[in-house]
């Protein structure tokens, strides 16, 4: 509140200064299309159970599209984006949203406070990310304030959230725009002087609702929270890089379930000629135990006393566990996790300015033991190139194929051959379509 108060004394100050008006508006037009092969579900079975080879592949196109208005004087910038996203040939109107909408006061110390929806970003976007490869993407309608200096950063995030204006009816929040009733967050950063080193720690607190509208006794409507904290370090140097991360989970879900997880990773980059690179890495995420791994037809309910599976909250989960997202996009049956061991490595090769080629490799397997079946999951590879036509008009693609174990197909993760295979094309139009200083 220091800091809102420090803004808000400094406002008529800023107001008396001549600074340089900018208008911007800039257009992002995203056309994307999949391809699927493989990786049937228990819906896609017929009347004995078995798997109804027709629907075992699929092909769409969809479309995003956003329009930014920039705003910025001394002290001063707004932006709001309208964004609309659908499936070509889909009924109705897709989805129209307003994607960001804020304002943020800055002062010459550092000191800023940003308030509206907000795309976030943060460290390497594994915890809070903008997760733009969804055609959706995240937003958050959060208070942001903070200072910023040329070693230290330290940034207060507040969010509260409801329905509607609910002048009667309680204060109930479920299906909202948002996946919290309320959030907390405080990240500081420090940049080492001289040294390619920078490093944070990040602290959340984050409120679920839990219960039902309108119940009693223990289905009562309450608000229970979760904490997670932990650090994220990068050393990048010239030619090569390293990042460590390490995060903590406690107290409860929604549910009134303890909470007591945690994940670790490790990246190593090194960078063998301005045209090739390579990187090796490993993701270990908790599990939780005794995870229930039922004969097909059965439900396998286990009752658990506290919830160890990690779960990575907000970030941009497609960067890191396989471009199929098999992981910590969708969940699994039972609402539980085995957890995740993630070991990559990969390649970048640029024969040309414009062109980028790449590939990754990845062995996966569950962190927690399984009973009577292996831990290994499968073996994914990742293709990918891209190519900028223009400044503003870049065109991707890309292939994966993972061939999954018996392990995968009892989580219901893959058909019965094991085999899936997944193609991707996406072509980005981003001009600047007006900009103006006066």
């Amino acid at each position: 509140m220091l800091c809102l108060a420090a803004l808000l004394t400094a406002t008529t100050t800023l107001a008396q200064q001549e600074g340089e008006n900018q208008l911007d508006v800039n257009l992002q037009m995203l056309g994307h299309g999949e391809m699927r092969l493989g990786g049937l579900d228990e819906k896609n079975v017929n009347s004995e159970g078995e798997p109804i080879k027709e629907n075992d592949r699929a092909y769409f196109l969809m479309e995003r599209s956003r329009l930014s208005i920039d705003y910025k004087r001394t002290g001063l910038q707004t932006r709001i984006t309208a964004q609309h996203s659908g499936v070509w040939g889909q009924k109705g109107q897709g989805n129209f949203n307003v994607y960001e909408a804020w304002a943020k006061l800055t002062m010459k110390n550092g000191l800023f406070g940003q308030i509206g929806r907000q795309a976030l970003s943060y460290d390497d976007e594994r915890i809070i990310g903008r997760n733009d490869w969804a055609m959706a993407a995240l937003s958050h309608d959060v208070l942001r304030l903070g200072y910023e200096g040329k070693q230290h950063k330290v940034h207060l995030i507040l969010a509260y959230n409801q329905n509607t204006e609910n002048t009667y009816g309680g204060t109930y929040y479920s299906d909202g725009s948002q996946p919290y009733k309320t959030m907390h967050t405080l990240w500081y950063h420090y940049d080492v002087p001289k040294i390619p080193l920078g490093a944070s720690l990040m602290f959340m607190n984050i409120g679920l609702q839990g219960g039902i509208k309108g119940g009693d006794g223990d289905q009562a409507p309450l608000t229970r929270y979760q904490q997670l904290i932990g650090t994220y370090i990068a050393y990048k140097p010239k030619t090569w890089s390293a990042e460590v991360s390490y995060y903590r989970q406690m107290g409860h879900d929604e549910n009134n379930l303890r909470i007591k997880a945690w994940m670790a990773s490790a990246l190593v980059g090194v960078k063998l000629s301005p045209q090739v690179g390579l990187t090796a890495g490993y993701d270990y995420l908790s599990g939780d135990e005794n995870f229930a791994v039922p004969a097909k037809g059965q439900l396998g309910v286990i009752r658990h006393e506290a919830i160890k599976g990690f779960n990575p909250v907000y970030g941009s989960h497609h960067k890191f566990y396989g471009m199929m997202d098999f992981f910590y996009v969708r969940t699994y049956l039972n609402g539980f996790t085995p957890g995740l061991q993630n070991f990559y490595v990969g390649g970048e090769y640029s024969p040309i300015n414009q062109l980028k080629l790449k590939v990754r490799y990845h062995y996966m397997a569950t962190a927690t033991k399984l009973k009577d079946i292996d831990m290994t999951l499968g073996h994914d590879v990742d293709i990918e190139a891209s190519y900028q036509i223009m400044k503003d008009v870049k065109l991707s693609a890309g292939f994966s194929y993972m061939k999954g174990t018996d392990t995968m197909e009892k989580l219901r993760r893959a058909d019965s051959d094991n085999n899936l295979r997944w193609g991707w094309f996406s072509l980005l139009i981003s001009p600047k379509i007006f900009s103006t200083k006066w």
